[in-house]
């Protein structure tokens, strides 16, 4: 009895501290993206593929009511989403994205992030390219994704040379140099991870005149 009692108790803690131990996650990769790409009171921001907005609300947060983060996504329930959240706070912007375009004006941000994101894109050349666009000379762009999953399937419409779900950073590292971005640094140990594989960050710089 007493055996089932503790096991009811620790599985009720489990429960309730779930959603204190996701925030903490967030907050531990905002923390990393705002050192990376040197966030400040004022600096303008954009993540691309959003989902339910939790890092983009760190990143408002973080540059405070002086800066601005544009929040994009391409389906309409997590953009409706997202609406809500930038009606929520002022410094959040939604911006409906494209398949082949971020839709963001050219060289409106001082830097840009993606979790999760990069390994979906079907048209990779085109949103690297607008990407760089995006950035203002000197800008940071930030790519969290993962390795492909062993014996895993590229999803539809994604490059075949990915060899499964995920990205290998050989092949971000190449994409992206090619678009005219220079290799910045890259993080092995970012925190989370999705099944068993670990997430990794690399950071981008679009070079000044």
């Amino acid at each position: 009895m007493l055996r089932r009692s503790i096991l009811l108790a620790l599985a009720f803690w489990l429960f309730s501290a779930a959603p204190c131990l996701a925030q903490d996650l967030w907050q531990q990769q905002a923390d990393r993206l705002a050192s990376l790409l040197q966030w400040r009171h004022g600096s303008v921001v954009a993540e691309i593929g959003a989902g339910n907005g939790e890092l983009t609300l760190q990143a408002a947060h973080r540059v405070g009511p002086s800066g601005k983060v544009y929040t994009t996504e391409l389906g309409e329930d997590q953009f409706s989403h997202l609406q809500e959240l930038a009606a929520k706070e002022k410094n959040i912007i939604a911006v409906k994205a494209a398949v082949a375009e971020t839709n963001l004006s050219p060289a409106c941000c001082d830097s840009i992030f993606m979790r999760l994101v990069y390994h979906h894109l079907t048209r990779p050349a085109e949103i690297d390219a607008s990407l760089f666009s995006s950035l203002k000379p000197g800008g940071r762009l930030a790519v969290i994704d993962q390795e492909p999953a062993a014996g895993s399937s590229v999803p539809e419409g994604v490059p075949a040379n990915r060899g499964g779900h995920g990205i290998p950073q050989e092949i971000l590292k190449s994409e992206l140099i090619a678009a005219g971005f220079v290799l910045e640094t890259v993080q092995n140990d970012w925190p989370g991870r999705t099944d068993s594989r670990k997430l990794y960050c690399i950071v981008f710089r679009k070079p000044a005149p």
